[in-house]
C-alpha cells in the first residue's frame, strides 16, 4: 500500500481514512463491539463513557468513542438527558483525588511544581478528558458540536447541566481558536455544496432562491467570506457578506436590489458589512466573529487601497422588544407623553413616518443608556461591534422596511464605523469602562431626548480622551 502512495495510485487523505477505518474495526472485533449500524441499539452511553476512559489502546478507544457517539446521535430525548446528566455528575472532578492531591501540596514546605500540576489535573472534571477522546472518532468533532447544540435545547429547564457546558465551551475556545481556522472567499464559482448551505444559513436576511444569491455573490461590487475549521470539511462556521459602495448606506433595500446597477470594485469607497450569520448553533459562545471582521478589513485594504471606509449596516433585533417593555414601566426614563402616543399611533396601524422623531430619539437612549447590569449596552449586536472597536455611526430611520424589520425594531438600522486608526482605543474603552464611542450626530440625537439635568457632563476618563470623536 505505501508503494501505491508513493505512485500516486492512492491519495494520502484517504489512505489516512481507511487506516482509521481499519484500526477502529480491529477495535470493535478486539472488545466484540457491533458494526456501525448496531452501534446505537441497547448502549449504556455513561458505561461506554467509563469504558473510553478506561481504555489505553488507541484503536480500541477510537471504536468505543464511534460507538458513544453514534449511539447518542440515535437515542431519543431522555436517554440524550440521562447521558448528559451523567456527564454532569458521574464524570466531574474526582472529589476523593482532589482531597489527596489538596494534602499532598499542604505536605509540601514552599512551592513545589508537581505537587500543584497534580492539584490542577485532579482539579479538572473528567468528562473534559471523555470529551477530548471522543473527539479522536472519525468526524469526532462535528458530532460533538451537535452534541452541544442538544445540550443548548436542554439548558434551560435542567440549570444543573451547565457546568458540562462550561467545560464545552472551554474545550471548543481551544480547538476552534483562531490558529486553526481558514479564511476563504466565497463567489458564484464555489461548490454548490457549500453555497446550498449559505441559502440555508443565511440569518439576518432571508436569500430567496438561487438568483438572490447570484445577486449577492457575482456582481463586481459584491463579496463574502467565511470562516472554516479543517474537522468539519465543507462547513462555514460564520460568514460575512459585503456590498462595495460609494457612501455609507442608510437602508438594506437598495443593497439588495436585483435590478441595481454594479459598480467596478475600483470605483467604490465603502466597504459594507451587511449580514454576518453564525451556522453552528453548537458553537454558540464560541467568539470567533470578531476575528472575522478584522481578518475581511484587512484582506479588503490590501485588495482594494481605494476602499477608504469600513462600516456595518446592522439590524437592531431587540429594539421593538424593549421599547414595548419600557412602555408598561412606570416613571420609565426613557418614555414621555409624546414619545407614547407616537409609539400606540404606529402599533395602530399609523403612518411609520410621524414616529420618526420619537424611534429616533429612542434609539439615541437605547444605544448609550439602556444598560444590563453588567454595564454593556443591551442590544446584542451592538456589545458585538463595540466589542470589537466600532463606533456607533449613523442611527436610519426605515433602513429596513421589511415585515421583519418593522417587528423587531420598527424599521431601524444602524451604521458601526471601523475606524482602522481608533479600532484598538475603542476596544479598550469598550472592554475597560464600558464606554459606547458614538458620532457627534448619534450623541446629539440623545441630547435632544434627555433633559438638560441629564447632560451634566462628568470628566472623561484617559481612555475616552483617546478616542473622542
Amino acid at each position: 500500500m505505501l508503494n501505491d502512495i508513493r505512485s500516486g495510485r492512492i491519495a494520502a487523505p484517504e489512505f489516512l481514512a481507511g487506516l482509521i477505518d481499519t484500526l477502529t474495526q480491529r477495535g470493535r472485533a478486539v472488545l466484540g463491539m457491533k458494526p456501525d449500524r448496531e452501534a446505537g441499539e441497547d448502549r449504556d452511553l455513561a458505561l461506554l463513557g467509563e469504558a473510553l476512559l478506561s481504555r489505553r489502546g488507541e484503536a480500541s478507544g477510537v471504536a468505543i468513542a464511534q460507538s458513544l457517539l453514534a449511539a447518542f446521535e440515535q437515542a431519543a430525548e431522555p436517554e440524550r438527558l440521562k447521558f448528559l446528566a451523567s456527564l454532569a455528575d458521574r464524570f466531574g472532578p474526582d472529589r476523593r483525588a482532589i482531597e489527596l492531591a489538596i494534602a499532598a501540596y499542604q505536605r509540601k514546605e514552599g512551592g513545589d511544581g508537581s505537587k500543584l500540576e497534580a492539584l490542577h489535573a485532579a482539579a479538572e472534571p473528567r468528562r473534559q478528558e471523555l470529551i477530548r477522546r471522543l473527539n479522536l472518532a472519525p468526524g469526532g468533532t462535528a458530532s460533538l458540536v451537535r452534541m452541544r447544540e442538544v445540550l443548548l435545547s436542554l439548558l434551560r429547564e435542567h440549570p444543573e447541566l451547565q457546568p458540562v457546558d462550561d467545560d464545552f465551551v472551554h474545550l471548543f475556545s481551544s480547538w476552534f481558536n483562531r490558529g486553526f481556522l481558514v479564511l476563504r472567499p466565497i463567489d458564484w464559482t464555489t461548490s454548490a455544496n457549500i453555497l446550498e448551505k449559505i441559502i440555508r444559513y443565511e440569518a439576518v436576511h432571508a436569500i430567496q432562491d438561487w438568483d438572490d444569491l447570484r445577486n449577492r455573490l457575482e456582481p463586481p461590487d459584491r463579496r463574502c467570506y467565511a470562516f472554516f475549521h479543517p474537522q468539519l470539511v465543507d462547513e462555514p462556521l460564520i460568514f460575512v457578506e459585503v456590498a462595495l459602495t460609494r457612501e455609507i448606506p442608510g437602508a438594506i433595500g437598495p443593497l439588495l436590489d436585483k435590478s441595481r446597477q454594479a459598480i467596478a470594485a475600483r470605483e467604490a469607497t465603502t466597504a459594507v458589512f451587511y449580514s454576518i450569520s453564525n451556522t453552528q448553533k453548537g458553537l454558540a459562545g464560541v467568539s470567533f466573529g470578531n476575528f472575522l471582521i478584522k481578518q475581511v478589513v484587512q484582506d479588503l485594504a490590501r485588495e482594494l487601497p481605494n476602499l477608504k471606509t469600513f462600516v456595518t449596516l446592522s439590524p437592531v433585533p431587540g429594539f421593538a422588544g424593549w421599547v414595548r417593555r419600557e412602555l408598561k414601566t412606570e416613571a420609565s426614563a426613557a418614555i414621555d407623553e409624546d414619545t407614547s402616543g407616537a409609539i400606540a399611533a404606529l402599533d395602530s396601524g399609523g403612518d411609520v413616518a410621524q414616529a420618526k422623531d420619537a424611534i429616533t430619539a429612542l434609539a439615541a437612549y437605547y444605544f448609550l443608556k439602556a444598560k444590563l447590569p453588567s454595564g454593556k449596552p443591551v442590544d446584542p449586536v451592538a456589545r458585538f461591534h463595540l466589542g470589537n472597536g466600532a463606533r456607533l455611526e449613523r442611527l436610519n430611520f426605515l433602513g429596513d422596511g421589511s415585515a421583519k424589520g418593522m417587528k423587531q425594531s420598527y424599521g431601524l438600522m444602524v451604521n458601526y464605523l471601523y475606524a482602522l486608526e481608533h479600532i484598538e482605543a475603542n476596544h479598550e474603552a469598550f472592554a475597560e469602562h464600558g464606554t459606547v464611542v458614538a458620532s457627534d450626530k448619534v450623541k446629539k440625537a440623545l441630547r435632544a431626548k434627555l433633559s438638560s439635568r441629564d447632560l451634566v457632563p462628568s470628566p472623561p476618563t484617559n481612555s475616552q480622551r483617546k478616542i473622542s470623536s
